[in-house]
C-alpha cells in the first residue's frame, strides 16, 4: 500500500473532455470523490461512463481537462496511477485456460509483487472471496459469479487504493450479484478502500453507492447520495424514477465462461 496525503481526494476531475471526431462522448466533466467512498456511475448506453472510466485509468488520454488520481494526474504521471489502482474492465480479464490460482500468480508477476510475498498474498486473495476450493481448477469451468470474484481477486493483490470497477455484476444472477456486493462491501470497509464503480442495476447503486452521478449525453444529469436523488425526484420515488427522470429511459437488465465472455464482449460493443 502507498501512502499519499489522506486530505487530497481519491479523484477528481475538472473539465474532463473526451471526443471521438465529431462525437463528444464527455463533456466538463467534473467529479470530487472522496477517499473511502464507493461512488457510483450510472447512466444508459453511450453516456460516457466507460469513456471516463478508460481515463482515470489511464488507457484513454482525455482531449481537454484535467483527471488526477490519488493527486496524481493521469495524462503525465500514468505510470504512478496504475499502481495505486486495481481495475477491473467489462470484458473478460481472466484466462480461462488457467487455474485461478494460477491467474492470480500471472497477476502478481505483472503487479512486481516480490517473490516472497506473491504466495501469502494470493492465499489472502483467494480467501477472502471464497475460491480456495476451486483454486486449482481451470477458470473456464468457472460460474459467471466465481470469475467475478476471481477478477477482483486478481485486482486487489496488489492492494491498491482504489479500486475501479466496470459493470462488475454484469450478466451475474441475483446469488452471485449478492455475493459480489458482500465482497465489495467488506473490501472497503476493511481496508478503507475507494471504489469507483459503473452500473446498469439500481439495485446494486442503491446498495452500494454513498453518491453517484448520472451521465447523459457525457454530461453530469444528477450528481448525490440515492436518498438525496430520490427525495427531490418525488415523495416515492426509485432510484429508477431518478434514472429515467435524467435519461429519459429504462434500464434493462450467470453462466459460463463461455456465456460471460460473449456477452461481456457485446455490452463493450455498446458502450
Amino acid at each position: 500500500m502507498i501512502d499519499d496525503d489522506d486530505a487530497q481526494p481519491a479523484i477528481e476531475t475538472r473539465g474532463l473532455r473526451r471526443v471521438f471526431g465529431e462525437l463528444v462522448a464527455v463533456e466538463s466533466l467534473d467529479l470530487t470523490i472522496a477517499r473511502g467512498e464507493i461512488f457510483g456511475l450510472l447512466g444508459p448506453n453511450g453516456a460516457g461512463k466507460s469513456t471516463t472510466i478508460k481515463m482515470l485509468t489511464t488507457l484513454l488520454p482525455p482531449s481537454s481537462g484535467v483527471a488526477r488520481v490519488c493527486g496524481l494526474d493521469v495524462a503525465r504521471q500514468a505510470t504512478e496511477v496504475r499502481r495505486r489502482i486495481g481495475y477491473v474492465p467489462q470484458m473478460l480479464s481472466a484466462d480461462g485456460g488457467l487455474t485461478g490460482r494460477e491467474n492470480l500468480s500471472l497477476s502478481a508477476r505483472l503487479y512486481r509483487i516480490p517473490r516472497a510475498k506473491r504466495a501469502g498474498l494470493i492465499r489472502e486473495a483467494l480467501a477472502f472471496m471464497d475460491l480456495v476450493s476451486s483454486a486449482d481448477v481451470l477458470v473456464r469451468t468457472y460460474s459467471g459469479g466465481m470469475i467475478r470474484r476471481l477478477e477482483l481477486a486478481q485486482a486487489m493483490l496488489h492492494q491498491p487504493q482504489i479500486l475501479i470497477l466496470d459493470e462488475q455484476t454484469i450478466g451475474l444472477d441475483p446469488v452471485a450479484r449478492h455475493v459480489v456486493w458482500e465482497r465489495l462491501l467488506d473490501l472497503q470497509r476493511a481496508r478503507t478502500m475507494t471504489i469507483l464503480l459503473t452500473t446498469h442495476d439500481m439495485e446494486e447503486a442503491d446498495l452500494l453507492c454513498g453518491r453517484i452521478a448520472i451521465l447523459h449525453a457525457g454530461v453530469v444529469g444528477k450528481l448525490g447520495s440515492p436518498a438525496e436523488l430520490k427525495a427531490a425526484t418525488g415523495p416515492a420515488a426509485t432510484l429508477e424514477d431518478v434514472f429515467t427522470a435524467v435519461a429519459g429511459g429504462s434500464i434493462g437488465e450467470g453462466g459460463s465462461y463461455r456465456d460471460v465472455r460473449q456477452l461481456r464482449r457485446t455490452f463493450g460493443r455498446l458502450g
